[in-house]
């Protein structure tokens, strides 16, 4: 069995909860423009930019600088504000099994929120790496968004 494993993180964020949770749920369409020296363009294939199930395919750059690809199906959860992208094909998921990113948006006691970021993985075989590059590539998608929910 290849190894697997779930890498949480916390960032922390100055906008609101809903509109950070907006930008993840259902403004996807517009990251591109927020965040483009990470994602390039993101389409969708199945359902609707904010429906539950829906499929998309994400154009964006890794931080050495190498583009891929990554096509996901969207979870959903407007009690808890929370997201899951569940990886379904692209570069990552030709060395992973199991890639899951969970974005949980939660409110602080004064301004702003968290980013509760969970990502679930497994390798498809031991040879390959672990993907903390890739957790790293989230969380700093997450944080860049920041300045642009301020800017909203």
């Amino acid at each position: 069995m290849a190894t697997s494993g779930t890498y949480v993180t916390e960032v922390p964020l100055k906008g609101t909860v809903e509109k950070h949770y907006k930008n993840w749920r259902s403004e996807n369409h517009a990251i591109s423009e927020a965040i483009g020296h990470h994602v390039q363009n993101v389409t969708i294939h199945e359902g609707e930019w904010d429906s539950h199930g829906a499929i998309k395919t994400w154009d964006y750059t890794r931080g050495d600088g190498k583009p891929e690809v990554f096509k996901e199906r969207r979870e959903i959860d407007d009690e808890k504000k929370s997201v899951t992208f569940r990886g379904l094909e692209g570069h990552m998921m030709e060395q992973l099994k199991v890639y899951d990113v969970i974005f949980e948006f939660i409110p602080k006691l004064k301004d702003g929120c968290v980013c509760k970021i969970t990502m679930i993985w497994e390798k498809r075989n031991d040879e390959f790496p672990e993907p903390s590059s890739y957790m790293k590539l989230v969380k700093s998608m997450v944080a860049d968004m920041d300045d642009h929910v301020l800017k909203a």
